[in-house]
């Protein structure tokens, strides 16, 4: 991969990525929003030190450790990527409380579209704000949207520090049982 320079990173910043989505998925992955490092490199979760790619792995959605650049096989396992809020931002802390609502509404007309059987949204803070739900915990959600079921994970990004990759990767395990029927 070619190493970005600050200035790649910035020029990043409010580009949108595509999703990487198909109709009737079994788990459809939401992040907050692209970081730079996704939004110039195209590929989601692809900062380095963000755990998505290996939590993935470890909790069994996917045979192999994938890399960034490979999101598009996710697709092959009934997996897909969207985001909550589409624009990139360095932090999502960078986000308002009405991109976060409008972001939500927004989710909720693609899930409706695509009917994935799961929508796991990475990031409780940003399913709280997203979907007006301030008693949400980690887990299985009584919310469902349309016919897909919900289920809010850990943030996997490396700054969720109270989360290791062992207990991320539990939980992830927890949601695939589900989507399994198990």
């Amino acid at each position: 991969m070619t190493r970005l320079t600050p200035a790649d990173l910035e020029a990043a910043r409010d580009r949108l990525v595509p999703d990487v989505v198909a109709d009737g998925l079994s788990v459809l992955f939401c992040g907050i929003n692209p970081g730079l490092m996704t939004a110039a490199t195209g590929h989601h979760f692809a900062r380095p030190g963000n755990r998505f790619w290996p939590v993935l792995h470890l909790s069994g959605f996917t045979p192999r450790l994938m890399k960034p650049d490979e999101q598009r096989e996710l697709l092959s396992y009934g997996l897909g990527i969207t985001n909550v809020v589409a624009r990139a931002t360095a932090r999502a802390d960078e986000l308002n409380a009405e991109e976060y609502r409008e972001g939500g509404r927004l989710l909720g007309e693609k899930v409706t579209r695509l009917r994935p059987t799961w929508l796991a949204v990475v990031g409780v803070t940003a399913y709280r704000a997203a979907f007006d739900d301030r008693t949400a915990r980690i887990g299985r959600q009584e919310r469902t949207i349309g016919s897909s079921r919900v289920w809010v994970l850990p943030n996997p990004s490396g700054l969720n520090a109270h989360w290791t990759a062992a207990t991320m990767a539990e939980e992830y395990g927890r949601l695939r049982s589900a989507a399994e029927g198990r």
